[in-house]
């Protein structure tokens, strides 16, 4: 069976958009309709005509659609594809925080699950994070989750001193400022490019910090012609399709045990389970419409501070 023609046929049959993140296999981009970091595919998911969106991505992404087009099917290739960041931060243990701390507006970031959000004044991605904490006055008192990296880092370029929860992304947090800079002395003339929720030594021997959208515009605006990436391999596919003539060298883990970093979660959606997904119309998302009413309100707040 040619897989790739099935695909196009149910999506056209179906009227279903087929959107994937920056971290699917190659192959899914490939394939994809939209392709995206977190903002963008909440974005398209909140404008989209389709009748099914099917998400390539992690759960939680799958929520964000649902919860924005309610009136749309939502599907996605495997149940499974779960987000360390967003499990770092249950959504029992998050209010708990919350209410421990009274008089603090909350901020989370997309990486969590519908009911953290449905606990949050305004979510914020990585692409937009610097610009939501800085429209609140300077003297605001703000609890930011779940991830501490990100957290620490805004707090370092604003100036603020957010409360931040204790969680991480375990890949962003696999990678070594050691090992980055072993693989500098290889190709001095390179930059390293690092993603907001690595660690602060990582971030502290980039040469650029940013969202894996603005890591791969700022490839292909910079005169440099190699780059070290420090964030999940699965962007360098699309840096070597718009930018050819450049080289791209995944930043290795600290671990060493590949030459890359790959989200486990993320992988797990493959070309034929998004044939099946399409096909069967499942594993479906689906949110209790009461969390949903309650997490849809910073989901758009956000999407209007973003404009």
């Amino acid at each position: 069976m040619d897989l790739i023609a099935e695909i196009n046929r149910l999506r056209r049959e179906k009227n279903a958009v087929i959107m994937a993140h920056y971290y699917q296999r190659s192959e899914i981009q490939d394939i994809a309709d939209y392709i995206g970091d977190s903002l963008a595919l909440a974005q398209y998911a909140a404008k989209t005509d389709a009748d099914i969106i099917v998400m390539c991505g992690v759960h939680f992404m799958g929520e964000t659609a649902k919860i924005l087009s309610p009136g749309k099917k939502v599907l996605v290739p495997d149940a499974e594809a779960g987000c360390s960041l967003a499990d770092s931060c249950p959504a029992d243990e998050f209010a708990k925080f919350i209410g421990q701390h009274p008089g603090h507006t909350v901020i989370s970031y997309v990486n969590t699950t519908a009911a953290v959000k449905a606990l949050t004044d305004v979510v914020v991605t990585s692409t937009n994070a610097r610009k939501i904490v800085e429209s609140f006055p300077a003297d605001e008192k703000i609890i930011f989750g779940p991830d501490y990296n990100l957290g620490n880092y805004i707090n370092g370029v604003t100036g603020r001193n957010m409360l931040l929860w204790h969680g991480g992304c375990h890949v962003h947090e696999r990678f070594s400022a050691e090992q980055i800079l072993k693989l500098k002395q290889e190709h001095p003339e390179a930059l390293v490019l690092a993603h907001p929720e690595c660690k602060k030594p990582v971030l502290l021997v980039a040469d650029f910090v940013g969202s894996t959208a603005a890591i791969l515009k700022y490839a292909g605006e910079s005169d440099c012609q190699t780059f070290i990436v420090a964030t999940e391999s699965g962007i360098l596919h699309q840096m070597q399709l718009q930018y050819p003539n450049k080289t791209f060298i995944a930043a290795p883990p600290s671990d060493m045990g590949c030459a890359c970093n790959e989200c486990d979660f993320m992988r797990l959606n493959t070309i034929e389970k998004l044939y099946a997904c399409l096909r069967d119309e499942t594993p479906e998302v689906l949110v209790d419409p009461a969390v949903a009413e309650r997490a849809v309100k910073p989901i758009l707040r956000m999407l209007e501070l973003s404009k």
